[in-house]
């Protein structure tokens, strides 16, 4: 018998704040519970929220040999690992930090690229409310943009008007 996996998406809303006065462990800890990440990957035509990014483990990301300088990946395949932070506003929840990180995979050499420390930055920025999508190409910027339009429409109106401006042509 033959079990299609079932696929929800679902952005983390609301965080737990470490932070709440009981001065126990954990205080000063970075929260990553109100970040999501999303795949676009513009090969596909596609962009989804896939969790597993948030600790290097998305189907994209497994199974491969990983390369500091992009030059030794030169059939990679282009891919966005979009960080996006969720926040709770007096309208209700929006986009507060969306940030891109590239990723190249050359699936059938099992090569791939990334720069562990841009991913790193881009997590910090995406918590502190930046939005960092300039250096995306101009298809994925659509595919993100029409993803989290698709997801909440309410989310997205919420948003700032740096995200839409970013994102919107």
């Amino acid at each position: 018998m033959d079990k299609k996996k079932k696929t929800t998406q679902q952005f983390t809303i609301i965080k737990d704040d470490s932070t709440d006065g009981h001065g126990g462990y954990g205080i000063g800890s970075i929260s990553l519970e109100n970040m999501s990440s999303i795949i676009v990957d513009p090969n596909e035509n596609k962009a989804y929220v896939d969790m597993d990014a948030m600790h290097a483990r998305s189907e994209i990301e497994r199974r491969v040999k990983y390369f500091n300088d992009r030059s030794e990946v030169p059939d990679g395949l282009l891919y966005w690992i979009v960080w996006v932070t969720v926040e709770r506003g007096e309208d209700g929840p929006y986009y507060a930090g969306v940030t891109a990180s590239e990723l190249r995979v050359d699936k059938p050499n099992k090569r791939a690229y990334k720069s562990l420390p841009e991913h790193v930055i881009h997590m910090e920025k995406s918590l502190k409310h930046k939005v960092i999508v300039d250096h995306m190409d101009e298809k994925s910027r659509r595919l993100l943009c029409d993803f989290l339009k698709d997801f909440d429409e309410n989310m997205w109106e919420f948003s700032s008007d740096e995200l839409k401006t970013a994102l919107e042509f």
